[in-house]
Parts: C-alpha cells; sequence; structure tokens
C-alpha cells in the first residue's frame, strides 16, 4: 500500500472523481470513496436504477457509509489479482482495515446483489460508524424500512434490501435508513452486508456466510487472474486494466458498458453530461481485441456472440450502442437531481442513439477478423450478415456522419473515412478466408476508392498531417487509430502525430480535436493511442517514455476517468472508463508486440 494519507475533503457532500474504487460482480459496480463511503450502487443490474446515488444527489441519492468516528489518515489498495478493495483506517487511538466486496457464489455470480464489508481489527480501538441509507432513486421513489418476521427491510421502488451484520450489536432503525456504532480490537471480527432483489424474494444470507464469501470471492477473481496471460511492460497496469474491464463486462448477457456511471461530467459548467452505461460497438472492438490478446476465450465469444444476436436482432443493420441487454436505447429523461458538484444535468439515456456513425463498420469487422484469425470459425447465417453489412459499408462510406465523438454536425470526418476502409479490408480477408460467402472484387475496388479519397482530400501537404475532415483547419486524435487499423504506419501517419502532438498536446495528454479546448479537458484514451501511433510507426522509444509518464496519472489504485485536466490531474467525465483502460491495454501490448498490432 502506499503512504497514509488524509482522504479527499467533501465539499457539499460530493468528492474528486478520483478519489472512489471501484468493485463489482459481473452485474452491477460500487463506487467507494476513499473516506470509506458508498456514493454509487444500482441493484441488480450496473444500468438499473440506483438506491445508492449520492455520486449525483448528496442530500437524497443515497449511501452507505462506513468510516471511523474519530478523524483518520486512509491508505488502500486492491486486494492483488481482484476486484475487492481493501482500505485502512488510522486514528490517534488505533487501525483497523475494510474489506469491500461484491461477492460472486460458487458458480458465479450470485442470483442477487451481496456487498459484504469486512472491518478487521489491527492495533488500538476505533469507534466506527455506518449507515445503510437508501435514496430516491434519482427522484422517482420514496424510501421505507419495513418490518417483517425475519428483521426489518428497507423498501424503495421495486427493490427489497436487506442489512446483515456480524458482531455488530444494536442496530438502529429509523423510517428511512438503518444504522449504528460500534468498537474495534486488535484481532477483532466485524462484517456490514446488504443484499438486494428487484420485484422478487429475498434471500437472507446467514452473517457468517456472508462473510466468508468475500474470501470465495478472492479466490474467484485470482482464478480468472491466472488466466490473463501479460508478462510484457507495465505489466502491473495493464492487469488493473484487465481487471477494470472485467468489471464492465455484463455477464448475464456477455454485453461491455463502456462506464460504470452516468452523467459525470465532461466539462465543469455542465451540459456535457452522458450516459454510458450501455455496450458501444465501438468499445466492444477495443475490449475483445484486448481480451483476445490475453488468451481469454470465455469472454471473447460471449463478447462475440451477444454482438451479433443483438445486430440480427435489431434495424439497422449496426446501432452505434444497445442497451446491456440487447435491445436498441430508447430516449432519454432528465431527473431533477443536482448531479455531482451540482453540474448538471443528470441524463437516463444517451441522444447518440440515434446518430449516423460509419466508424462502427469497421469496428464491427475488426472484432470478427480477430475472432476468426484466433482459430475459430463462423457460422453461415453470421457470414451473410457480414457480407451484407460490408456491400451497406461500400455504399455509405461516401455519407457524412456525426463521426467517433458524436457530433452535432454531420461531415465527411477522416476517422469515418477510415473505419470503412477497414471494414472492406477485413471483409476482402474473410472472404478470402472462406469465413463469409460472395466474391470481395467490389470490396476491394471501394476499399481503394476510400484510400484514394483519405489520401487526397483528407491529408494536408501544408501541415504534412491528415486533418480530422476535408478542408478542415484542426486535427483530430482519432486518426492515429490508423496505425491500429494498419492503413499506416509511415511518414505521413509520422508527420500526423508530431502535428497532433503540437496543436493538442498537454504534455503527456491529448485533445480529442482542434478547438475542444475551451470546453473539455484532455480525453484519456487519445494519448495512448498516440503511445501505440509511436509504436507502429517505428518511434518505440518515444512511445515507451510516454507511456511511462501516462501509466502514473491513474488514481491511487489504477483507475482511469474518461478525461484529465492537464493542469491539475483531477478526473473529469464516467468512471472508470472503459476506453481509456482499453487503449492503456493495447498500448502496452502493442509496444511489448508490435507486429501483433492490427486490428
Amino acid at each position: 500500500m502506499s503512504e497514509f494519507r488524509d482522504p479527499h475533503r467533501r465539499v457539499d457532500g460530493y468528492v474528486p472523481i478520483e478519489s472512489y474504487g471501484a468493485i463489482g460482480d459481473g452485474r452491477t459496480v460500487a463506487m467507494i470513496a476513499d473516506d470509506g463511503r458508498i456514493d454509487w450502487l444500482p441493484v441488480p443490474n450496473l444500468d438499473s436504477p440506483p438506491p445508492f446515488a449520492a455520486l449525483l444527489d448528496y442530500e437524497h441519492g443515497g449511501w452507505i457509509e462506513l468510516a471511523p468516528v474519530a478523524e483518520f489518515t486512509v491508505q488502500r489498495e486492491f486486494v492483488s489479482d481482484t476486484n475487492v478493495l481493501a482500505t485502512v483506517f488510522k486514528t490517534a487511538d488505533g487501525t483497523v482495515r475494510v474489506t469491500d466486496s461484491l461477492n460472486t457464489g460458487v458458480a458465479g455470480r450470485l442470483p442477487w446483489m451481496e456487498l459484504a464489508r469486512r472491518i478487521d481489527g489491527i492495533d488500538g480501538s476505533v469507534e466506527m460508524a455506518w449507515k445503510v441509507a437508501p435514496g430516491t432513486m434519482l427522484g422517482k421513489a420514496s424510501p421505507w424500512a419495513y418490518a417483517t418476521e425475519h428483521g426489518t427491510v428497507l423498501r424503495v421502488d421495486g427493490l427489497t434490501l436487506a442489512v446483515r451484520t456480524l458482531g455488530i450489536d444494536d442496530p438502529r432503525v429509523e423510517t428511512q435508513n438503518i444504522h449504528g456504532v460500534f468498537s474495534t480490537e486488535p484481532g477483532s471480527r466485524h462484517a456490514l452486508g446488504v443484499v438486494g432483489t428487484e420485484n422478487e424474494p429475498l434471500h437472507l444470507p446467514d452473517p457468517q456466510t456472508l462473510d466468508e464469501g468475500i474470501d470465495r470471492t478472492i479466490l474467484n477473481w485470482r482464478m480468472w487472474s491466472e488466466e490473463f496471460a501479460y508478462e510484457g511492460p507495465w505489466a502491473e497496469h495493464v492487469a488493473r486494466s484487465a481487471l477494470a474491464l472485467k468489471l464492465l463486462l455484463h455477464s448475464p448477457s456477455g454485453a461491455i458498458a463502456a462506464a460504470a456511471t452516468t452523467s459525470l461530467p465532461e466539462n465543469r459548467t455542465g451540459g456535457k453530461n452522458w450516459d454510458y452505461r450501455y455496450a458501444w460497438v465501438r468499445d466492444a472492438a477495443y475490449t475483445i481485441r484486448a481480451m483476445q490478446r490475453f488468451g481469454l476465450r470465455e469472454e471473447v465469444h460471449a463478447a462475440v456472440a451477444w454482438l451479433l444476436k443483438v445486430i440480427r436482432s435489431n434495424d439497422p443493420l449496426v446501432n452505434v450502442f444497445y442497451t446491456l441487454q440487447g435491445q436498441l436505447p430508447g430516449g432519454t429523461e432528465q431527473p431533477d437531481v443536482p448531479g455531482w458538484r451540482g453540474i448538471g444535468p443528470v441524463v437516463n439515456g444517451n441522444a447518440a442513439a440515434d446518430q449516423l456513425q460509419l466508424m462502427i463498420f469497421g469496428d464491427l469487422f475488426s472484432i470478427i477478423r480477430q475472432y476468426v484469425d484466433a482459430g475459430n470459425i463462423l457460422d453461415a447465417q453470421t457470414g451473410r450478415l457480414l457480407a451484407a453489412i460490408a456491400d451497406e459499408a461500400c455504399d455509405s462510406w461516401q455519407r457524412k456522419d456525426a463521426g467517433i465523438w458524436e457530433l452535432e454536425d454531420e461531415r465527411h470526418y477522416t476517422s469515418s473515412k477510415l473505419g470503412c476502409w477497414q471494414a472492406l479490408d477485413c471483409a476482402v480477408h474473410l472472404a478470402e478466408a472462406g469465413e463469409i460467402p460472395g466474391i470481395p472484387d467490389r470490396w476491394k475496388a471501394e476499399k481503394g476508392r476510400i484510400r484514394h479519397y483519405i489520401e487526397t482530400h483528407c491529408w494536408s501537404e501544408e501541415r504534412q498531417a491528415y486533418l480530422a475532415y476535408p478542408g478542415a483547419d484542426g486535427l483530430d486524435a482519432s486518426v492515429l487509430l490508423a496505425a491500429e487499423m494498419n492503413y499506416d504506419r509511415g511518414e505521413r501517419l509520422s508527420s500526423t502525430i508530431d502535428a497532433l502532438s503540437e496543436e493538442l498536446g498537454a504534455g503527456p495528454l491529448l485533445y480529442r480535436y482542434s478547438g475542444v479546448h475551451k470546453e473539455e479537458v484532455t480525453f484519456v484514451a487519445c494519448a495512448f493511442w498516440r503511445v501505440s501511433a509511436l509504436s507502429c510507426v517505428g518511434r518505440d522509444d518515444e512511445a515507451t517514455a510516454l507511456m511511462d509518464q501516462l501509466v502514473e496519472l491513474s488514481n491511487d489504485v489504477g483507475l482511469y476517468s474518461e478525461m484529465i485536466d492537464a493542469s491539475d490531474g483531477s478526473f473529469l467525465g464516467n468512471f472508470p472508463q472503459g476506453l481509456s483502460h482499453l487503449a492503456l491495454v493495447n498500448a502496452a501490448l502493442t509496444i511489448a508486440r508490435p507486429h501483433d498490432a492490427t486490428a
């Protein structure tokens, strides 16, 4: 563990985004601040309305508190090779360790949500205060305490929540919460648990069994980590990123969420708040690629099978993103709650659902190419579907779209053309391997036309860089993905990296595109894309030096948000952000195995 330090100070009830650690069970994620309070926990699923949402509404959102009564310092780390978090609190009178787990079962995830918080006395005596106080489900319901034959439960909307305690006497029941205090001694063991279900009966685990579930969960995580194969540079950071990505994999369906939260702002003045608890095709492509390279067979197959199933079940052929259950997303709503530090709006849903984003053609085909090249085969129905999508890409690449950044102004974005080129490059490869039907002559021809368009209209001799779109004054960091696509690993991309660094760089970090610095801070994934691109064009020393700086910008437990303020290292955007961790993993893998970097 690191040295003891003061916890982040709460301002109007809120702490910085970087103060959170995240734990999960394959269905949901809990966000634990370094002062011991859980401020975010949807139940039962990651995209469910959250009974604990003080992250977005301090006064009414709900939380689970567990911390010393007296002032304390703190140090914390994940239990090695797991997503179980250990926090040590030190007061003037003693030291105590809290181990936080969203428990899993003998055969995988439990059929109910089971949060377990183990409290071990280390030395001295520490008085601990705890409170389980569900909130209003983002302004839609009012919780109440309900007496049953087996004790009081807390109900809110369709949820039933029960508090289970080990060695904690005399819990106090209020009308909307349960709370109490207890003291630790050297070698003492206490446990606080919260279990919950939605619109179904609730199993009440024995408190001792709940505590033992933490050990089982640690073993389950370590069994998974043993299957993870990476021994290259930055191994600790890569392993933590892989575990963070595993938190975002929705095990009931195989879908991969983009992030664990909604509405954490990209801009301190508000307005750029989005819900990332959806499965983006783009993020799925990068996640599958990373997991494929780690040798994680089950997750790869589940994610590929899920994506193909939802594409076949929905219209159009390829959507930008889907719900974790595989449905087309509906509209958006804005609950009447203040948002993190009062920066609204809070949003359920994402307005990008109806956008045209051509880069997803490349994302989809890169997934399938990786899957097939790893020694797997496609079924006949999938082959026919992909052939139809390749034909669609042959026509659609000429259209304007919203681009990778989901912008309101539709243009001929360079990265979107690159995505269509990638799709047809992969389609030709798959056809020649006999995995998809058809004669790929048209795909080859259109692939050549797209390249001619990019090299003729998207390249600037004056700037020696690929532009954001034809005729643009500015640049776009997403063109760095041309290296991973194996579109360009030569002088043009190398000089584009330099132009991007000069115009969009902020130390080791990068802004997304020209001019955006006026409304947001740097985008973490872009910085790691630059690392990968540097390695792909043969500038490995620069890539390594940059990577060394970037891996130090995570929070104290190795997690990244969507954005980092280069001026002070503070986090913005949803958290933990899958794309940030994916970009880190792929950058490390590209440097370690640069010839295995094609998408």
